[in-house]
């Protein structure tokens, strides 16, 4: 149960993390660099999310 609640944390993290990045490429104002850090650190969490999931179906 307590990965369960984690992959959902980590899910919700992620949807946060796509709002945040469309916002930023919205905003003209926004740093190239920033968007590349938040699609990164994005990626790192769907990384993470797949990882945990094969570690939770064996």
């Amino acid at each position: 149960m307590a990965m369960a609640a984690h992959l959902a944390e980590l899910a919700e993290k992620h949807r946060l993390l796509d709002q945040r990045i469309e916002e930023a490429i919205a905003s003209p104002g926004t740093d190239d660099a920033e968007i590349r850090r938040l699609k990164q650190e994005k990626l790192k969490l769907k990384d993470e999310m797949e990882r945990l999931s094969k570690v939770t179906r064996h």
